[in-house]
């Protein structure tokens, strides 16, 4: 890229694209150490250099080196390590995205910037083909877990609250019910795994997979219970957990996966939503119909 004099608002554009590309290419470099596939390292060090070349065009341009953003960089990095290199990565290509739509207001300053947005875009077709987690594999085990314990936990959570109107006996309840599913849960997906015979994932980590996905969210949504003797404040808390759980992991996922987010959370939401709200009448009508005071 020429060397050309830059002022006011361009300069502060190249000197963020140039600390982009240089802090970009110091998270490829860190999360290539973490891989225990030499060939996936492989490919993201040829990222980082093409990143590293990247910074060095604009550095021809402002004259001056720019060290990476630290706190991005051990972001990024914490991200691949506790969840997931694909999540970490795509999360990355995100904000890359963002990047070349920014390259794009300077083209008729930097026409050769065409060749940078072209080497970002073949950046996402390796790292896809490059990707095989163990953890996305099995997403589907630990969706049908925590999907299913979200749904059916909530919905006896609320009708529990309802008819005991006692939060002991409520978390007791809830906390017997949730982990007999669990199991119930994981050894339905145990079999089903084996009966269908695919051979790409194994049936007992499927079922692993699946059990402590429930069991999990089994322990966070009765919590509530056990912390506070307010029944309805504790089912207020747990919904907000509801709420949490599932923005957060539709999140994670439609990220990792390429999904639409607001499709899957909403989806996700009302199916939860809607059977706590039947079950709060199913635990009035019962209470009443059946005139147990507890």
């Amino acid at each position: 890229m020429e060397k050309k004099a830059v002022s006011g608002d361009l300069l502060k554009k190249v000197l963020r694209f140039q600390r982009d590309e240089t802090t970009n290419a110091e998270i490829y470099r860190r999360i290539a150490d973490l891989l225990p596939s030499e060939e996936n390292a492989r490919v993201m060090r040829l990222i980082a250099g093409e990143e590293t070349k990247h910074a060095e065009r604009w550095a021809a341009v402002t004259g001056v080196i720019l060290k990476p953003e630290g706190l991005k960089v051990s972001f990024f990095v914490f991200l691949a390590r506790f969840l997931g290199l694909t999540f970490a990565v795509k999360l990355l290509e995100k904000g890359e995205a963002d990047g070349q739509a920014g390259y794009e207001t300077v083209l008729a300053d930097f026409p050769d910037v065409k060749e940078i947005i072209d080497e970002e875009n073949r950046h996402e077709d390796a790292l896809v083909g490059m990707i095989d987690e163990e953890r996305l594999r099995y997403a589907g085990s630990v969706v049908l877990g925590l999907n299913d314990a979200l749904v059916e936990l909530t919905g006896a959570l609320a009708g529990f609250t309802f008819a005991f109107q006692n939060t002991r006996l409520i978390a007791m309840t809830g906390l017997i019910t949730g982990i007999s599913a669990a199991f119930s849960m994981a050894s339905s997906e145990y079999l089903s795994q084996r009966s269908e015979g695919s051979g790409e994932v194994s049936p007992g980590k499927s079922a692993l997979y699946t059990g402590i996905a429930y069991i999990m969210t089994v322990v966070l949504l009765v919590l509530p219970f056990f912390l506070t003797v307010n029944f309805l404040l504790a089912l207020g808390i747990t919904l907000a957990i509801v709420v949490v759980i599932i923005l957060g992991f539709n999140y994670y996922l439609c990220t990792a996966k390429d999904l639409p987010f607001r499709r899957h959370f909403l989806e996700m939401f009302f199916v939860s939503m809607g059977v706590t709200v039947l079950s709060f009448g199913v635990g009035l009508a019962v209470k009443k119909f059946l005139g147990i005071e507890m």
